[in-house]
This record gives C-alpha cells, structure tokens and sequence, in this order.
C-alpha cells in the first residue's frame, strides 16, 4: 500500500487545488448582475493580469502562449494583417479560436476581444462585400441605409470569428487635403452626427430603460463598434494628418464634438483616440478632454483605446521616452492600448509605473473594469468561442445588393449637358458603339480605394470579389451594342471610330492615412490626358473615382456630364444603375467642391465661401426606359 500513499503537504496541494476548481465564481454565474460580476473577477485578478487585459496585439505578435501567460486583452488584425493570402472565413475563425483558447488556458480564463478595421464592410477579408467609402454614404443623406451597412457589416464580420470594429470613423473632415477625408462623412457636423446611425447597425439599438454612455451589443450577431478618432483629427492645418488642430474651445465643442454625443447616447461600446494635437497638445496625452470631458462630463462608460502606436508618438521621434509615453497616455484616460508588437515592453514599463506610484491603482482599475464591462456586455464570457454559423454571410447576394444601393444613392451628378436643353444623362442602353476608357473603368482595387485588403489598398481585379464599371455596363446595355474598351486612347482614334458616346472613367490611386495627404488635389496622369483625348472629340460623361473633390475647373466645360462617384467599392452596378437611368440621381454634396487648392480650406457658412459646386448640390434625373 506505501507505494500508493499521497504525502501530505501535496494532498493539501490537491484539496486546495479542488477547492479553487469547484469554487463558486460569480463572475462566470450569467444570472449575477453586471457590476457584481466585474466586482468579483477584479477582486481575483493580479496586477499584471489587470495590465495584460489593458494590452492590445497585432496577431503577428500573438501566440496561444502568450495569450494564457499574459492574460492579453485584446488583438487585431492591423491593415492587411491575415491569416494567409485570399484567407477563407473558416481561416479566419480558426485563427481567432486558436487565440481565444489561450486566453481561456490563462488562470480566470478572461476571453479576449478581437478587432478589425471594418471601415466599408469587412474591408480585409477576401471576397467581403466592399460598401462605399464615408464619403460618398454623407452624399446619400441617408441614415437609415447607413445603420442597414452596420447590421451587414456586423455578419460579414461575425463570419469571421471577429467582435470588434473600429468604425465608424465620426472625423468632421475641414480639409480635402486630408489624406483620411474619404473616411468622413462630411465636413458639416450634422450629417456626421446623423450617420452615427452605423453604431446601431453593428451593435444594435440600446434598449429604451438602458443608462446613458453605457455599452451596448445585442447578441452574437452583432459587435463593439469604436468612435474615432478623439477628438479634432478633421480639423489639421492644411489636412496634414496627424498633426495640429487650431481652433478654441467654442469651436472644438460645435464642430468636431457633436457626433460624439450621438455615439454615447447610442451606447458605442469603444471610443479610440486620435493622433492629433489640440493647440499643440497631443491628444493621446490630452487629460482634460480624455478623463475630464470624455468620461467625467459626458459619461463614456465604455473603454477608450489608442490607436495604432499612439502612445509612441506622444514624443518625438516616436518611441524616443517610452516609458514617459505610457505614463502620459494612461494618466490622460487611455484604457486600451494598441502596442502592438512589444507587449513586455508595455507590461513591464507599466508595472514599474504602478509600482513606484506614478500611476495609481485607481486608474488601472478604471480601464480594467471599463474593458470588462464591454466583454461582459457583449456575452464573451458566455459564448468566446466563434462557429461557422455566420459564414453564408461574407459577401452575400443580399449585402452586395445592399452595397449596390449605397453606390447609387451615394453618387453626385454635377453636370449634365452642355447646355440645359440638351442632358447627355441617362445614357441610351442601345447605342450601336460606345468607347469606355480610363484607367479606372476596368480596376476593382482602384475602384474600392484605400483600406481595401491591405492597409493602402492595390490595384487590379484579382484582389477580391467585385463588378468593375466596365464589366457593369456590358451587362447593363444592350447584346447589339458594341463596346470598345481602351485605358488611355489617343484623339484620333477616338475620332475616327464612330462612337455614339463614351465613360470615361479617371480618378485617385489608391492611398490611406498620411499617405494621402495631397497639397495639390490634381487628378492624377493619364486620368487628365485621357479626358482631353475623348471629350474633346466625342460626347462623354466623366465618372471621377476619388475619395474627395480634386481641381476640375479648367476641365468642366470640355466634358458633357460629370459624377463624382467617390470610392464605391466592390459594386459597380450602382454607377450603371443611375447612368443608363434604371434609377434617378439623388445624391448631393457632403463637401464642398473648391474651385482652385488656394481657396482651401474653405466649408460651408465661410466668410469667403466661393465654391465651384456649395455643399448641397447635386443635379437630378428621373428613372427612365433608356433606349434611344
């Protein structure tokens, strides 16, 4: 029997260990109120599990280990950040689940919350439906069809194992030259606050008893939605991105706050910072307006994340003090911040803070119970683990037709004819020859822009699903007209083919963030040498792809009618619809379109207001049988 004989201090061990195991946790009791759950796991966890949920990682830098040994909060997929190349849903769920079973492994197996830049749909994620950037949905006026984008957004997100969205981008953009401008709604405030509508599409609409600035999402079909970027990043001088915005507090308050009251009445569940300064004092380390005004004043209850190596950039160069940047941006109110490849660094640097008390305690409890607060509220304690129930959803007929819709409703005709008496829109479907030509015409990635599979988006047509406008018109016209497709024609053959008319299709390469800011606003080469090649030669509508107004003056009367379609995405139907007449033009300005880049920045209600087309204006057409 000696053999067999347990020695005592490791059958104390055991007993302990079977004590702990079968304990009663009312953080894992559903049936517990909230506040009582938070309470309690808050009570368990150590120092350095409360910091590793304030973590956020890029998936490149995650492992299982890592997520059971450090308790990490959180993970995303930065920009183009992927499983692999053309990664299936299945791909995706496995990779997430993969990492969520390590959280779960940690000692309080607390679930880690997942995120993605789903800016127009499920953006990264090969063959997802792509909608239309932001600024082309402020042209729609259209809340209701912006919040039906969220709820699509939300399953083609959800199809991919995926919690966590950091949309809707709520920047009131004052600057075309913005190289985000495309990502706002508009530069008036009010239309920003009405699009604040996506917030319920992803995360559904707050209960009627529920208690202001409290997080919101209602089930598994849905997810935490993240305001961005707080606050005055639309404002920078000159558009340059990430740098200063100048303006006093009045203007602050009614320019590039409001659509944050909307976003917190509608229970947004995250709030993530800007880059920006504020008259010269970096957001990410702005404690007045992140503690104070954010949270004190108008009750956020959800958590506030940085953005991407946000805290880095507190100083300069970027990283130089990193310690001093996490001391900075935790004081000032930050709860979550993406690191997102140097999670010991953070940890580490943080601890010591804690520990020498340059940051309280108090504060590192406010952001962990803020954290735990939206997974409670989202269910990951209950259902963490992702399935294939959502799959059908990735870029489903249903959604593309809802994409469809957003592009026709989104595109603003600014010309049409020559002269009043004489409309070239809607097109005939029956022309015996039509030219379509430029470099846009025949090019899914040019087409969807920026933040589009990758960080920056690509061009081609293998890059993901889609119709492009080329494709688009040959389903929409008639089997007897011919089509003639060239990129960038010379004049005379142009001349010398007998076309009745032709689309000529021009605009931006694709670009995000910084890389986007534009002094000029020029459309780029051939886009300009193909407009004069075939306008000036034949009948011609002008479609220009951009993600803001670029100078168009010296060119408006070559052409015979001109839509600015922004960037549409994946469904180029929506441009035929409205140019063949299927359905009217209803769009109108967001922006304001400038004559000349001197002008800039210049909005709606200036002093010097004196545009090329106001903020407003949009000509439009009635649906109509389009034969000639």
């Amino acid at each position: 029997m000696g053999k067999y004989l347990i020695p005592g201090f490791l059958l104390l061990c055991l007993c302990s260990t079977m004590v702990e195991s079968n304990e009663y946790m009312k953080y894992k009791d559903p049936s517990q109120p909230l506040n009582k759950r938070i309470k309690d796991l808050m009570s368990r966890m150590t120092l350095l599990e409360k910091i590793g949920q304030m973590a956020q990682l890029d998936r490149t830098a995650a492992s299982f280990e890592i997520m059971r040994d450090y308790s990490i909060g959180s993970l995303l997929s930065g920009g183009g950040s992927v499983p692999r190349a053309e990664a299936t849903a299945e791909d995706w769920i496995n990779m997430v689940n993969n990492f969520q079973n390590g959280s779960l492994s940690s000692r309080l197996g607390i679930p880690m919350i997942y995120g993605i830049d789903a800016v127009h749909g499920n953006n990264n994620v090969y063959k997802a439906t792509i909608f239309p950037h932001n600024v082309g949905l402020g042209c729609t006026r259209d809340p209701e069809l912006v919040k039906r984008i969220g709820s699509a957004t939300a399953l083609e997100v959800r199809a991919t194992g995926i919690q966590y969205a950091f949309a809707p981008c709520i920047a009131v953009c004052r600057d075309p030259r913005w190289g985000r401008c495309y990502e706002s709604y508009s530069e008036i405030p009010k239309i920003v606050q009405e699009m604040t509508e996506l917030i319920p599409g992803l995360q559904g609409d707050v209960p009627a008893d529920s208690r202001k600035g409290v997080p919101y999402v209602g089930g598994n079909n849905k997810v935490a939605a993240c305001a961005k970027h707080f606050v005055g990043d639309g404002g920078t001088t000159k558009g340059i991105n990430e740098n200063n915005t100048v303006i006093d507090w009045h203007g602050l308050l009614s320019i590039h706050m409001p659509a944050y009251y909307d976003s917190i009445a509608k229970g947004v569940s995250t709030i993530m910072v800007s880059y920006s300064s504020w008259n010269g004092e970096k957001m990410h380390a702005n404690r007045d307006l992140v503690t104070k005004f954010l949270k004190d004043t108008l009750h956020f209850r959800g958590f506030v994340i940085s953005d991407w190596q946000g805290i880095d950039r507190i100083t300069t160069p970027a990283g130089s003090n990193y310690t001093y940047s996490v001391q900075a941006g935790i004081n000032a109110g930050i709860d979550m911040i993406m690191v997102p490849w140097n999670h010991t660094e953070f940890i580490n640097d943080l601890t010591y803070l804690v520990e020498k008390n340059v940051i309280p305690m108090s504060r590192i409890d406010d952001a962990v119970r803020r954290i735990l607060r939206v997974k409670f509220t989202m269910g990951l304690f209950e259902n963490p683990m992702a399935d294939f129930s959502f799959v059908d959803h990735l870029g489903s007929q249903k959604h593309r037709d809802l994409a469809r819709e957003a592009v026709r409703k989104s595109l603003v005709l600014l010309k049409n004819g020559k002269s009043d008496g004489e409309p070239l829109l809607p097109l005939p479907k029956d022309a015996p020859k039509i030219l379509v030509a430029g470099s846009h015409a025949n090019n899914l990635g040019l087409q969807c822009g920026g933040w589009t599979i990758t960080w920056q988006g690509l061009e081609g047509n293998n890059i993901t699903a889609g119709t492009t406008i080329l494709n688009a018109i040959a389903s929409t016209v008639e089997p007897s007209t011919e089509i003639v497709y060239k990129a960038n024609p010379e004049a005379d053959f142009v001349k010398s083919n007998n076309f009745s008319y032709a689309v000529v299709v021009i605009g931006e390469q694709p670009y995000a963030e910084t890389a986007g800011d534009n002094l000029n606003l020029t459309i780029p080469e051939p886009g300009l040498s193909t407009m004069k090649n075939v306008c000036g030669s034949i009948k011609c509508v002008v479609v220009l792809i951009s993600g803001r107004p670029l100078v168009i003056e010296p060119y408006l009367s070559d052409v015979d009618a001109l839509v600015a379609a922004w960037l549409p995405g994946s469904e180029g139907q929506g441009v035929t619809d409205v140019l063949y007449g299927d359905y009217g033009f209803t769009g109108k300005l967001s922006r304001t379109w400038f004559k000349t880049v001197d002008q800039l920045p210049m909005n709606y209600g200036d002093e010097h207001y004196d545009p090329l087309f106001p903020f407003g204006f949009g000509l439009e057409t009635k649906p109509s049988n389009t034969t000639a």
